[in-house]
């Protein structure tokens, strides 16, 4: 299906886009075609997922491809434990389209909205000492070029462009599938504990390495922190779920609905946002539960925000966290969105924020219709600072110009971009900034 242009947002209503006209293409050929007549115009083109990234990678004034209906699992190789999808697939289809196998992903971020093809281009990881990424579970991607051509990267063919491929920023065509290496499924046993700040900020990297997964939750203004300790279990563990009722009034009622009209009155009453985050601190519960690996790593995020998220090397974490923490102390800002301290393993792939680096991660959060600016600048320059890498699907304001001091394999992929896409159909303006024209 095509429809004319009309305004495009992404889900933080951080970007839009007017593009010429959408499509929705139902198969690989049809966004052959697509690729095809949008060169044959000169016009540029994106593909779109979910929209859930707060930066502007997928905007562009030629023609959007809405992945939307490129959805579903293709094939199941049940002795390597693979599983190939079209890259339209939500995150939250996977795990019902792997059950039948016995199957899951190895480890998620905490929202699932997102495509696949859109949550490994832009490197969305969740958190563990010992596990990449999500890119760093693809083991092939088939590809439309920007000849209109089918590229496979695998491990059999052109193997030495899957770092590239595995997270590539949309810069070097559309992925229409990927494979998965999977896991066997197995369940969770999750404790989430309130505990003071001091006693736990100074032990982040101990703590991360001592546990499968590990976060932290700050909110400001508090001198409480909230820790999410999650530990591997086989499938045939014993599950003990939240019940359904305190479910939905945790994760429903209060984080989304009561939460969602707190920071509506806090961006009213900036004054009130010190008492609201010391309220929310003290009443968002410790609770123990097990629970099949998916319902436990993701959560429904309801309340729209805005987010800047940068890696530093693990070593650095808590002194980076250490220094964001002061700043917040004496500024004047009244800051009612906790951040997140996660970590993950060094990985090979040439445009991920955990190359050849094990990896500590630090989230900074504004309800969506707040200024987020001056806040941002100031905890941009400390992530920095300490040799951060932006993530790249999350608000930055770096370039090409300070990214290629960061990334050893940036040239390289680079020089993939300038074969496969010369005139730069796949360009925008987010990737003129971090690529380079």
């Amino acid at each position: 299906m095509t429809r004319p242009g009309g305004v495009w947002h992404n889900w933080a209503r951080t970007a839009e886009a007017r593009p010429q006209r959408v499509e929705f293409p139902t198969s690989v050929g049809a966004v052959q075609r697509a690729v095809r007549a949008a060169a044959t115009r000169g016009l540029f083109v994106k593909a779109v997922g979910a929209g859930h990234s707060f930066t502007d990678i997928a905007a562009t004034t030629g023609v959007l491809l809405d992945l939307a209906d490129l959805t579903g699992l293709i094939a199941i190789d049940r002795e390597r434990g693979r599983a190939t999808f079209r890259g339209g697939t939500r995150l939250r289809q996977i795990p019902r389209l792997l059950a039948p196998y016995g199957l899951a992903m190895a480890n998620l971020g905490d929202i699932d909205r997102q495509t696949i093809a859109g949550a490994i281009s832009t490197g969305t990881h969740g958190t563990g000492a010992d596990f990449g990424g999500i890119s760093t579970q693809v083991v092939g991607v088939r590809v439309v070029t920007a000849d209109g051509e089918i590229l496979t990267v695998d491990e059999e063919q052109n193997p030495e462009l899957l770092p590239a491929f595995a997270l590539s920023l949309g810069a070097l065509g559309v992925i229409v599938e990927v494979t998965l290496q999977c896991v066997p499924a197995f369940v969770l046993h999750a404790i989430e504990a309130r505990e003071p700040l001091n006693a736990v900020a100074q032990r982040i990297e101990e703590r991360a390495s001592a546990a499968d997964h590990f976060e932290l939750y700050w909110f400001p203004h508090t001198d409480i922190a909230h820790t999410k300790t999650n530990t591997r279990l086989p499938e045939s563990a014993p599950r003990h779920p939240l019940p359904k009722v305190s479910k939905w009034l945790d994760e429903e009622v209060l984080s989304n609905g009561v939460w969602g009209l707190a920071c509506a009155a806090g961006t009213a009453m900036p004054a009130i946002v010190p008492r609201l985050t010391r309220f929310a601190a003290a009443f968002t519960g410790s609770r123990e539960y097990t629970d099949a690996s998916t319902r436990v790593f993701t959560q429904h995020r309801g309340v729209r925000f805005v987010e800047m998220e940068y890696a530093v090397p693990r070593a650095s974490l808590n002194a980076a966290f250490a220094e964001v923490r002061a700043a917040i102390t004496r500024s004047p800002w009244r800051i009612s969105f906790p951040l997140e301290v996660r970590v993950a393993a060094a990985d090979n792939l040439w445009l991920s924020t955990a190359h050849e680096q094990d990896s500590g991660y630090i989230a900074v959060h504004r309800y969506w219709r707040e200024d987020p600016g001056p806040y941002f600048r100031v905890m941009e320059e400390i992530f920095l600072s300490h040799g951060g890498r932006p993530h790249w699907g999350k608000m930055h304001t770096v370039g090409s110009d300070v990214l290629q001091n960061r990334y050893p394999r940036f040239d390289d992929f680079v020089a993939v971009r300038d074969r496969l896409d010369p005139k730069r159909h796949f360009q925008n303006a987010y990737l003129a900034r971090v690529l380079g024209e």
